[in-house]
């Protein structure tokens, strides 16, 4: 039988509406992000899940618990967002116009940018793909359904091992608050099949 991953990015956070650089800061969610939470915990009502992965980070956590309540949950920094360093709490169009439009992609979605005193995505790849691989991977190769509600650069982390997207193309993943991605695994830790789930 295939194992189940759904991956959620959590809702919309109070820094998300202020469109500043949240990182490893714990930030709860707005109203808009528990609405978001309860739309994707209808979009997959109908998986009866067997184990949640999420972080510590107080808008994962918020968004899983209004998701689901009696399913054993995990945590792990390893799930945390990007460390964006010296730009977080910062605004990003401010910082749009202070390094011009391709550094600021490159910054916001590209593969190895160095932030200082912060994270690239190739640093949060190197600490969210050996948690997978140990902790959820076993579990779907038993067929289980696993529910992972994470954050946007460490689900494009995640996105990127299992659908083998290069490094010059993951600047083009994005996840938006509330998005569910859904894959099913083979019994060899394969993708067998990769879906989206609607929220509205």
């Amino acid at each position: 039988m295939d194992g189940t991953l759904v991956l959620v990015r959590h809702g919309e956070s109070e820094w998300n509406a202020k469109n500043v650089w949240t990182g490893l800061t714990d930030i709860g969610l707005t109203q808009k992000g528990r609405d978001e939470a309860a739309k994707a915990a209808d979009a997959v009502k109908d998986i009866s899940f067997d184990a949640a992965f999420t972080s510590p980070l107080s808008r994962a956590k918020e968004t899983l618990k209004i998701m689901r309540n009696n399913v054993p949950v995990h945590e792990s920094a390893a799930l945390n967002e990007r460390d964006y360093g010296i730009y977080t709490g910062k605004n990003k169009l401010e910082i749009k116009k202070e390094l011009g439009d391709e550094n600021f992609l490159k910054l916001r979605r590209g593969w190895d940018y160095p932030i200082p005193q912060g994270e690239s995505l190739k640093q949060v790849y190197a600490r969210v793909i050996p948690y997978y691989e140990k902790e959820i991977l076993p579990l779907l190769i038993m067929g289980k359904k696993v529910l992972v509600v994470a954050h946007g650069n460490s689900l494009r982390a995640l996105i990127k091992y299992l659908d083998t997207v290069s490094d010059e193309d993951i600047s083009k993943v994005e996840l938006a608050t509330g998005e569910i991605v859904m894959y099913t695994i083979d019994p060899s830790g394969a993708v067998n099949s990769r879906d989206k789930r609607t929220v509205d």
